[in-house]
C-alpha cells in the first residue's frame, strides 16, 4: 500500500504561506466515513493549492462498484483559517462509472484540463481494507482532528 506523506507537497504555482493544515485529513476522513472504508479500491490525493491561510484541494476515490467498474466520487475541499477559527467546506461529487483500467488516465486528464495548474496526484491503494484506511489516517497528528470547524465558510 502506498500512504499519502505527512508533509503536504503543494500544487505547482501554490504559495508558501501555513495553509489548512487540517484541511487535508479532515476531508480524507469525511471521504472514509461516507464511502465506508470496504467500498474504496484507491484514492487520488492532489497537492493542496495554498494562499497564506487559506487552502482548496481535491481527492478523488475509485470506489468497488462490481466486477471491473468502479465508482468515480470526487471530494473537494476549501478551507481558511481566521481569528474566529478553522472554516472547511467538503463536498462530495459522485462523477460516475469507468472501467477500474481507465481511471489513472482519466486523473492523468484532470491535471491536463484542470483551469488551475493542481499538480500530480498521489495514488493511495486501499483494496477495501479497513486497515489500510486506518494506517493513512495514522499518518496525520491526532492534533489535526482536535478543534471544532467554525462553519463552512469565513465570514466576510
Amino acid at each position: 500500500m502506498q500512504t499519502a506523506p505527512s508533509h503536504r507537497p503543494l500544487a505547482p504555482d501554490a504559495d508558501e504561506g501555513p495553509g489548512v493544515p487540517e484541511a487535508l485529513p479532515r476531508t480524507l476522513r469525511e471521504v472514509v466515513g461516507r464511502l465506508g472504508p470496504a467500498a474504496i479500491d484507491c484514492l487520488w490525493i492532489f497537492p493542496p493549492r495554498v494562499r497564506g491561510r487559506r487552502e482548496s484541494g481535491l481527492v478523488a476515490a475509485s470506489c468497488f462498484e462490481g466486477g471491473s467498474g468502479r465508482r468515480l466520487v470526487t471530494a473537494r475541499y476549501t478551507a481558511e483559517r481566521t481569528g474566529k477559527g478553522l472554516y472547511l467546506d467538503v463536498r462530495l461529487l459522485d462523477e460516475g462509472t469507468a472501467p477500474a483500467d481507465r481511471l489513472p488516465r482519466v486523473m492523468l486528464g484532470v491535471v491536463r484540463r484542470s483551469a488551475e495548474p493542481l499538480g500530480s496526484p498521489r495514488l493511495v491503494e486501499l483494496n477495501g481494507a479497513t486497515e489500510a484506511c486506518e494506517s493513512l489516517m495514522a499518518d496525520f497528528p491526532g492534533s489535526l482532528f482536535e478543534e471544532a470547524v467554525a462553519g463552512l465558510r469565513a465570514p466576510e
